[in-house]
């Protein structure tokens, strides 16, 4: 599984300053220590910039990746000018997160994934908002797919995100988001399935609790990509002990691996 650190993001606590104040030191810490935790890409966020976003994301981007010698970043912002500055300065192939069905949204972000050679996010919605179903989101990934591979996009740097809601708010919305994955998995087997985890939790106590168990459940229907704090160890055990258990780890080989390592408790 695709392991995305989620922890540089400036709506985290104490993140926004740091960025503001350009604390490298920090920053680069917090980088380094999610790469040695399991970290495949680093997801770097500054959206409550808003004005100053190309500036602070463009930085992030140089910053952090000098620290990790080039490891990829997943790129998270609304703004294609933002996302542009920074792909401008990012070594490799970033992922975009993120396009979507809103026509805005796919128009302004396409030409970046085509002209940067990108991997893309995929959210699950368009101009009417996030369905309630897993049939319409399916509906609407399935419709830009379509549309990707036909701007020569391939299905294998596409991560469809269903778009995880609280259990708080609805007791479907688990379902629902895992439902989603295994249509799309099962209909574009080239295609990846990404989300972030902690959403499904929020509003609730122990959260890792139903973060954890969730990640199992939407592993079993097909995701292979999630955005997690890779720190987390009872999570990254999660992964591990799901990859092996549902025969995508050849040998146990990725499970001993990190035992090795000391990932694993």
């Amino acid at each position: 599984m695709l392991i995305i650190g989620e922890k540089i993001n400036t709506s985290r606590k104490g993140l926004k300053e740091a960025v503001e104040n350009k604390e490298e030191a920090f920053i680069r810490s917090l980088a380094k220590r999610q790469v040695e935790a399991g970290a495949d890409y680093i997801d770097v966020n500054c959206g409550t910039f808003v004005a100053e976003e190309p500036e602070y994301l463009k930085w992030l981007v140089e910053m952090v990746q000098d620290e990790l010698n080039g490891v990829p970043l997943c790129i998270d912002s609304p703004s294609a000018v933002a996302m542009e500055a920074a792909l401008k300065v990012h070594q490799g192939r970033a992922i975009i997160n993120s396009i979507s069905g809103e026509k805005k949204r796919f128009d302004a972000f396409l030409p970046l994934v085509k002209k940067y050679d990108c991997k893309v996010i995929l959210l699950c919605m368009d101009d009417s908002g996030i369905p309630e179903d897993a049939e319409t989101r399916f509906k609407i990934a399935s419709q830009v797919i379509d549309l990707l591979k036909k701007e020569g996009i391939r299905h294998d740097d596409i991560y469809v995100d269903p778009l995880i809601q609280p259990v708080s708010v609805s007791t479907k919305n688990g379902f629902s988001a895992a439902k989603t994955i295994q249509m799309v998995r099962d209909c574009y087997p080239a295609v990846h399935a990404v989300c972030g985890l902690s959403n499904i939790s929020y509003g609730l106590p122990r959260r890792k609790i139903l973060n954890r168990a969730y990640l199992v459940i939407c592993a079993y229907n097909g995701l292979d990509a999630v955005i997690i704090d890779p720190e987390d160890r009872g999570m990254m055990e999660m992964v591990y002990a799901s990859e092996t258990l549902l025969d995508r780890d050849p040998y146990c080989s990725g499970y001993l691996n990190a035992y090795r390592k000391g990932i694993l408790g």
